[in-house]
């Protein structure tokens, strides 16, 4: 049952975090009819500016999230970024509320010390070789010891490739633990290296627990979406991306596994690498996944349909319609606005579409929109999605 907005009756959503991705969550709940809450740490994000309500806290501080709580009363609260105060969502779970997933697994993803320890320790996945480090001497040691040269250094709480190098020499060691203590969130000074495993290519397996028409929780996997990363943090993306089909079964018999274990209703980014028939895990996200914006051009229900609807407890649809890419437009300049010039041109490219954002403030390496393309073949859907992105030009606003 879902009630009508801004009545007594409203099926209320509070989401902390309200980038792009929340953005997009927040359309597909306002077309199911929900009433919808966007939190973030800074005025006029994008999901702020097509949510019925809006505030901007702090979410790191448990009394001001508690409170903010109090105050609207939500139905769910939906976690879309990591900067959270944890034990305050734990309290207002066992208060009542539903937390999506699940707190545990909102705890367990957003620190990449618990979800590696589920994974490789307690589930007994294939990960890469990994330790932790709480200083520069642990980490080097860390190196020395087994992960060997290269490695990549992330802190162990961090997104979109914050903090994170990979190096080759001890030379680059003390800069490694520097960037990624000092780009961590929450608790900072804990990181975990990693070594390099041999792998084909990276995919995103978007993998999704809703109920069926029945009530039963069911797991469902979208095509596997390929990816290109720079830094950590994705630039482009395409689905479907080809695989052996014994590594699909892999891929998605992992995904189940950690999903299963961290528990809920809700869509799943599960980060994976691929070599021939072989598959380890890397990392998964409780929501939509930025390499999973692909899937507003090829999929019947995109992503964030497919999340509004198994946090609303609805059936799911994960056929995919077409083959599509994406590529990242980023804002090339450090300004307080922008001016996007070129979408007349971007506009014209075969099949193709533009997101802009609406992010308020732009940085050289800050996502603000996204070009999307469909084609009979991947190849021609990513040199379509590229060239339209290329297309667009952010300037500093006059």
């Amino acid at each position: 049952m879902i009630g009508t907005p801004l009545s007594a009756h409203a099926t209320k959503v509070m989401l902390l975090g309200s980038g792009e991705l929340g953005k997009e969550v927040i359309i597909a709940l306002q077309r199911l009819g929900v009433e919808v809450i966007a939190v973030d740490r800074y005025a006029n994000a994008p999901g702020q500016q097509v949510a019925h309500h809006a505030y901007t806290i702090d979410m790191t501080d448990a009394q001001a999230l508690k409170s903010l709580v109090a105050q609207v009363q939500p139905d769910f609260i939906v976690p879309e970024i990591e900067a959270l105060n944890t034990q305050a969502l734990a309290d207002i779970e066992a208060a009542g509320v539903t937390v999506v997933p699940t707190v545990r697994a909102v705890q367990l993803t957003m620190n990449r010390e618990g979800i590696r320890r589920l994974a490789a320790e307690e589930l007994g996945l294939p990960t890469s070789p990994y330790a932790f480090a709480r200083s520069e001497a642990e980490l080097q040691a860390a190196i020395d010891n087994g992960i060997g040269y290269p490695c990549f250094i992330k802190p162990t709480m961090s997104s979109s490739g914050k903090g994170q190098s990979r190096i080759t020499s001890a030379a680059e060691v003390s800069a490694a633990w520097a960037y990624a203590a000092s780009a961590g969130r929450v608790n900072q000074g804990v990181v975990i290296v990693e070594g390099q495993i041999d792998f084909d290519y990276e995919i995103t397996l978007l993998t999704v627990r809703a109920k069926n028409a029945d009530g039963v929780i069911k797991t469902h996997f979208c095509a596997p979406i390929g990816h290109v990363q720079k830094q950590g943090d994705y630039v482009e993306s395409w689905q479907p991306q080809a695989m052996h089909p014994q590594a699909l079964h892999n891929a998605q018999d992992i995904a189940k596994q950690v999903t299963d274990a961290l528990g809920g209703l809700g869509l799943f980014g599960v980060e994976l690498f691929v070599k021939g028939e072989q598959v380890w895990f890397s990392e998964v996200s409780p929501r939509p996944h930025d390499t999973g914006m692909v899937t507003l051009c090829t999929q019947r229900l995109n992503e964030f349909e497919l999340h509004a609807r198994a946090i609303l407890g609805l059936p799911v649809d994960v056929q995919q319609r077409e083959i599509g890419a994406s590529a990242v437009i980023y804002g090339g300049v450090d300004a307080g606005a922008l001016e996007y010039h070129g979408l007349e041109a971007a506009l014209t490219v075969p099949n193709s579409d533009i997101r802009l954002f609406g992010k308020p403030e732009a940085f050289v390496r800050r996502r603000m929109g996204v070009a999307l393309s469909t084609a009979p073949s991947v190849e021609q859907a990513r040199a379509q999605a590229q060239q339209a992105a290329a297309l667009v030009v952010p300037k500093a606003a006059v």
